[in-house]
C-alpha cells in the first residue's frame, strides 16, 4: 500500500482538525492505518496557534477544542515538532530554521496550515510608536513568542481602535476590564501588572460604515455592554434607523437591540468609557514635534463617510479630529508574502478545494492548504473545522480514488482534482522512509531546541499547576523558562 506520509506546516486549529479527521477516518484498527503518518511542524514552541495565542483570555470556553487536539496527538501516527520555522521570515528569536527543500524529500504529502500572520496596514497610518496593529497587543497579552513591546498604558488615557471586528472588541475589553476581574483567567503576571498601571480612560472604536454593517458579533457587543467598570457613549438614534426598504437580518436585529438599549452602566456613572464611532475613516495622524510640550498628544484626523448605492463606504463632507495617545489598527491579516505558493494578490495561498495551485493555475500534486492559509483571514473555529474536514476529504479522495474512506465534502468534490491527461506539478516523492525526519529537526530535538508533544504535555501541566497556586487558569511560561523546565524533567538523554 502506498504511504500517505503528510507533513503539516503549522500547528494551529486548522492543522489539528485536518490531522484529527484523517486519523479518525483511518483508525488504527483499519487495514489502511499503517499507510498514514503525520508530522506537524510549527514555528511556535507550543501547539494550538491562535487558540493559545489569539483567543482572548476571558474566553476560556473557546479553547475547549484543545481536548480534541490532544486526543489526536495521543495517536502514535501523529508527531509534533515545535519551534521549527519552515521557509519563512520569523519574528521569533531562537526558532530552528528549516528550508522547505530539506523537508520535502521526507514526505509524500504536504499541508500548508500557516494561517495569515501579517496585519493589513492602513495607508494613512504608518506604523510608529503611537500606531500599532491589534496583533501586537494580542501577542502581548497572550505572551506570544514574538514578544512585541508592551503598550505604554501607564501614560495612555485615550486609545483609538481602527476597525470594529471581534478582535478590536477583544482589545477594547481587555483595556477596559479591571485587572482584578482578569486575574482568574489565563493572563500572564507581567500583563496583569501592566494593566494595573494603566491610565486608559476611554477607547474609541472607529468604523468606516454604520451599525448595520459592523463586523463584530452580537455576542462580543453584549460583552462590551456588560463591562462592570465602563459605559458606552450613547449613539445618535438616527444611526439606528434601518435604511428605507432594507431587510434587517437576525444578526442586525440583535445588534440593533443591544445598541438601542445601551450599556449596563449609564454614561457618566463610570470612570472608563468607550464609543462606537461609525462612518469615520482615518485621514492622517499628526505626532507632536520634538519641541512640543510633554502634555501635547497625537492628533488623529477622521474623514466622515457615507454609503453608496452598493453599500460601500465613500468619503463624505466633514472631518473630526481626536486627541489620542495610541492608535491600534484592526483591519485583518494576510499571508506572509514569501510563504510557499502564497499569492500576493489574494493575500493567501491559491487553492481549488484545498488543493494548492501554482502561479499558472496548475495543481501541485499532493500539496494542500487549509484554514486561513487557503481562505484568507475570515471565519471562526467552526468554519475552520468544516474547511479542514473538506481538505481531509480531498487528501483521501486523491490517495484512495474511488474508495469510500472520506468524510462528506464541502463544496464540489471534483474541484482541483488532477484528471487523466492533465498536467500536475510534481514536487514531492512517491516513496519515502515513513519514520525519517530531516536531520536538522532530529538534531534540534536532541539539543532541546525543538519540542515534541510530550514536552508540551509536561509544560501544560506545570503551567496549570502554577496557575492553581495563584488562583487562576494557568501561569504561562516563556521559552527560556520552558526550555529550562524541560531540561530538568525531560532530559533528552533519558529517552533519545
Amino acid at each position: 500500500m502506498a504511504p500517505l506520509k503528510l507533513a503539516i506546516i503549522g500547528g494551529g486549529p486548522s492543522a489539528f482538525y485536518v490531522a484529527s479527521r484523517l486519523l479518525s477516518l483511518l483508525p488504527q484498527s483499519s487495514s489502511r492505518a499503517s499507510a498514514l503518518k503525520i508530522d506537524m511542524y510549527d514555528r511556535l514552541w507550543a501547539p494550538y496557534g491562535l487558540v493559545r495565542y489569539g483567543v482572548a483570555p476571558d474566553h476560556p470556553e473557546v479553547k475547549n477544542c484543545t481536548h480534541k487536539f490532544a486526543e489526536a496527538a495521543a495517536d502514535p501516527r501523529l508527531r509534533f515538532f515545535g519551534n521549527v520555522n519552515v521557509d519563512t521570515h520569523s519574528p521569533i528569536a531562537g526558532t530552528l530554521p528549516l528550508p522547505l527543500k530539506a523537508l520535502i524529500p521526507h514526505y509524500t504529502h504536504l499541508l500548508l496550515a500557516t494561517g495569515c500572520t501579517v496585519p493589513v496596514p492602513h495607508p494613512a497610518l504608518p506604523p510608529s510608536s503611537v500606531c500599532v496593529p491589534a496583533l501586537s497587543l494580542v501577542h502581548w497579552y497572550t505572551q506570544h513568542p514574538a514578544r512585541p513591546a508592551p503598550p505604554p498604558l501607564e501614560r495612555t488615557t485615550h486609545v483609538t481602535l481602527i476597525g470594529n471586528g471581534n478582535v478590536a472588541l477583544d482589545v477594547a475589553r481587555m483595556l477596559l476590564t479591571s485587572p482584578s476581574e482578569l486575574a482568574k483567567y489565563d493572563v500572564p503576571a507581567p500583563v496583569l501588572a501592566a494593566l494595573e498601571r494603566s491610565a486608559v480612560r476611554h477607547v474609541s472604536i472607529v468604523g468606516r460604515r454604520g451599525p448595520f454593517q459592523a463586523a463584530f458579533t452580537a455576542k462580543e457587543l453584549r460583552e462590551m455592554m456588560a463591562l462592570p467598570d465602563a459605559a458606552m457613549v450613547p449613539l445618535d438614534p438616527a444611526l439606528l434607523a434601518p435604511p428605507e426598504g432594507a431587510t434587517v437580518t437576525r444578526q442586525q436585529a440583535r445588534t440593533l437591540q443591544l445598541l438601542q438599549k445601551g450599556s449596563k452602566n449609564a454614561f457618566g456613572t463610570t470612570r472608563k468609557t468607550w464609543s462606537l464611532d461609525f462612518f469615520r475613516e482615518p485621514h492622517s495622524l499628526a505626532l507632536p514635534g520634538p519641541s512640543s510640550a510633554s502634555t501635547e498628544r497625537p492628533q488623529l484626523t477622521l474623514r466622515h463617510t457615507a454609503l453608496d448605492a452598493a453599500g460601500r463606504a465613500i468619503v463624505a463632507d466633514g472631518e473630526t479630529t481626536l486627541a489620542t495617545d495610541l492608535v491600534v489598527t484592526s483591519l485583518g491579516h494576510r499571508a506572509e508574502p514569501g510563504a510557499p505558493w502564497a499569492d500576493a494578490a489574494l493575500g493567501h495561498t491559491r487553492t481549488a478545494r484545498g488543493r494548492v495551485l501554482d502561479a499558472d493555475g496548475r495543481v501541485v500534486r499532493n500539496v494542500y492548504a487549509s484554514g486561513w492559509a487557503a481562505m484568507g483571514a475570515r471565519g471562526v473555529l467552526a468554519s475552520t473545522m468544516l474547511d479542514a474536514y473538506a481538505v481531509a476529504d480531498a487528501i483521501l479522495q486523491d490517495h484512495f480514488p474511488g474508495e469510500d474512506v472520506h468524510t462528506t465534502p464541502v463544496g464540489e468534490g471534483e474541484a482541483g482534482r488532477v484528471k487523466e491527461g492533465e498536467e500536475a506539478v510534481e514536487v514531492l516523492p512517491r516513496e519515502v522512509d515513513v519514520d525519517a525526519i530531516p536531520e536538522e529537526v532530529e538534531s534540534g530535538w536532541k539539543e532541546g531546541r525543538v519540542t515534541d508533544f510530550e514536552d508540551w504535555k509536561a509544560i501544560d501541566a506545570e503551567e496549570v499547576r502554577r496557575g492553581e497556586a495563584l488562583g487562576k487558569e494557568r501561569e504561562r511560561m516563556v521559552w527560556e523558562e520552558a526550555r529550562e523546565f524541560l531540561a530538568a524533567v525531560r532530559p533528552r538523554n533519558a529517552h533519545s
